[in-house]
């Protein structure tokens, strides 16, 4: 049986999702987020609470006026499907290259009609991520800057590529839940993102973003006249009440969007994107300095181009290691922030640790991540003097 000294635990959640939220969600009453206010009133929506957050997350992105924010029902998936139904005319194209990435090549986009062209790309066995590239002339492209199963990112350059080689009648779609809120990426080369906020921006699950350029606003418009598209799944309704309104088409979470916008404003407030993406590097260094120094550890992803920094993962190497027996260890202390998280992804077939790095898991820098590391070396020489 491990044992552990429960006073060096760290107290920070290390999962991927939900995520730890920023400290002062840990320290509000619940009443305090305006939860049993209507959606409808104006100084909750139109004037208050919803326009606010919005604002602050314009701020943070830097994102055109022109651009529409919509705050939707359901996680990413949910989003997903909406912009499938809603902005997807006659063909789609994509990466597919892990579980959420192939949540819009397989199993979304299988409910379209079957007339849709569909080319999308896969990794190959054995490889992350994939050699062949999207067709840029597809009517939609779907990216996924950062995949949240397996670690893997889309560099720069490559999304630079996209929006330069993307046709005329092309829109661009970037899942952004494992990075928005913590990582800097090409600015506004994209008509479409979607992002849960249960990640970066460490707020409860079931509560999504749709931005959307004017190419697909007008898209929608479009769409409709030829697809019947579901109620809960038709955008155009949707971007109607966000332009005039500030407000949803349904019942949102009004304490999700009041989590998401105080972590918008400190944010903001604490050198905006540009230093989330520098504490969540930071995050991710720390890891890759203490795999480097153990006996056991190593990126799975090596190519650091290939690498995610928001969502890292840690292959474990010693084979008479295995990840189930570590995680089983952190569960066992009863903490609960340690129950979930430090395991790998379910389809992820290397023997693996998955570990957040988005800004709110250590915002001073890395001492919880220290905890960690030594917990976890803990962990594993106790494992290794254990008779086989």
């Amino acid at each position: 049986m491990i044992k552990l000294d429960l006073t060096k635990l760290p107290s920070s959640t290390f999962t991927c999702g939900p995520s730890q939220g920023h400290p002062i969600i840990r320290e509000t009453p619940i009443y305090k987020t305006l939860f049993e206010r209507s959606h409808r009133a104006k100084d909750i929506s139109t004037d208050g609470l919803y326009k606010e957050a919005e604002q602050n997350l314009r701020k943070l992105f830097s994102l055109p006026e022109d651009y529409t924010v919509i705050f939707f029902l359901g996680g990413a998936s949910a989003a997903m499907d909406a912009v499938m139904w809603s902005l997807v005319k006659n063909s789609v194209s994509g990466l597919a290259f892990g579980a959420f990435s192939k949540l819009w090549g397989q199993k979304i986009l299988s409910r379209l009609e079957p007339n849709v062209v569909r080319s999308v790309r896969e990794a190959a066995d054995g490889e992350f991520f994939p050699k062949e590239k999207p067709d840029y002339n597809a009517s939609l492209v779907f990216l996924t800057p950062n995949e949240t199963s397996t670690g893997v990112q889309i560099p720069d350059e490559y999304l630079e590529e996209a929006w330069k080689a993307k046709g005329p009648d092309t829109l661009i779609a970037w899942d952004c839940t494992s990075c928005a809120g913590g990582r800097l990426l090409p600015k506004n080369q994209f008509d479409i993102m979607v992002f849960s906020m249960q990640k970066c921006f460490g707020v409860g699950g079931g509560s999504s973003v749709i931005i959307l350029s004017p190419a697909a606003v007008k898209c929608a418009e479009e769409v409709k006249k030829y697809r019947s598209v579901p109620y809960a799944l038709d955008l155009t309704a949707a971007i109607d009440k966000a332009q005039t309104k500030c407000q949803t088409v349904n019942t949102p979470s009004t304490t999700n969007i009041w989590m998401f916008n105080e972590a918008c404003k400190w944010m903001n407030a604490n050198g905006g994107l540009k230093a989330m993406d520098a504490l969540c590097r930071q995050h991710a260094q720390f890891l890759l300095d203490w795999a480097k120094k153990s006996d056991y550890l190593a990126p799975l992803i090596q190519d650091e181009k290939f690498r995610s920094y928001t969502t890292l993962t840690l292959e474990v190497t010693d084979p008479s290691i295995k990840d189930a027996d570590i995680s089983a260890a952190l569960k066992a202390t009863g903490r609960a922030n340690l129950a979930d998280g430090i395991k790998k992804y379910s389809s992820v077939k290397q023997n693996s640790l998955r570990i957040a790095c988005f800004p709110f898991v250590d915002i001073q820098g890395t001492s919880e991540y220290q905890k960690l590391a030594e917990t976890v070396d803990d962990i594993v020489r106790q494992l290794k003097e254990q008779p086989k």
